[in-house]
C-alpha cells in the first residue's frame, strides 16, 4: 500500500478542522462563554486590532452586508461589540470589541494553545513545524492573501 492509497489530503484536513474545531468550541463552552460559536470567534479575530466597517467585516467573512450586520446587531446586544463614529467621519461606523470580547480572545487563544500543545503530546506531531508547513501550503495556493474561511460544501 501506498501513501497515496489512503485518504485525500483534502478529506484528512477536514476532518482534522472539524475534530479540532468541535473541541476547542466544547472547551470554550466550559470557560463560560456557551453562548459563542466559532463564527463569533473570527468575528473578533477580524476586529481584535482597531476595528473595522460593517462593509469591510463583510468582505473578510465572506458574506453578505446584511449577514455581517446580523451577527454584528447580535453580538453587540450581548456586550461583546460596539460601534462608534468612524474616525474619517461621515455616516459609516466603526465596530469595535468591547472588554468582554477581549477577555474571551484571551481565554480562548490559551485554550487553543493548550489544546494544540496536548495534540502534540497525543500524536507526536511537532505541532509548530505542522502550522509552518500548512501557512506555507495556503500561501502558496492562495498567492499570498489567503480567502476568508467559510465553508465551501
Amino acid at each position: 500500500m501506498t501513501e497515496q492509497d489512503g485518504p485525500e489530503l483534502t478529506f484528512l484536513l477536514g476532518l482534522g478542522f472539524q475534530l479540532v474545531l468541535g473541541e476547542f468550541t466544547a472547551r470554550v463552552a466550559a470557560a463560560g462563554y456557551p453562548d459563542l460559536r466559532p463564527v463569533h470567534g473570527m468575528v473578533f479575530q477580524i476586529l481584535h486590532a482597531q476595528g473595522t466597517t460593517g462593509t469591510e467585516l463583510a468582505a473578510r467573512l465572506g458574506v453578505t452586508k446584511q449577514a455581517a450586520g446580523q451577527i454584528v446587531d447580535d453580538l453587540e446586544r450581548r456586550g461583546y461589540l460596539r460601534r462608534e463614529p468612524h474616525p474619517a467621519g461621515g455616516r459609516r461606523k466603526l465596530v469595535v470589541l468591547t472588554d468582554a470580547a477581549r477577555r474571551h480572545l484571551m481565554t480562548a487563544g490559551a485554550i487553543l494553545h493548550e489544546l494544540e500543545a496536548e495534540l502534540g503530546d497525543r500524536t507526536g506531531a511537532d505541532i509548530p513545524t505542522l502550522r509552518r508547513e500548512l501557512s506555507r501550503l495556503v500561501t502558496g495556493l492562495s498567492d499570498g492573501e489567503p480567502p476568508p474561511l467559510r465553508p465551501v460544501w
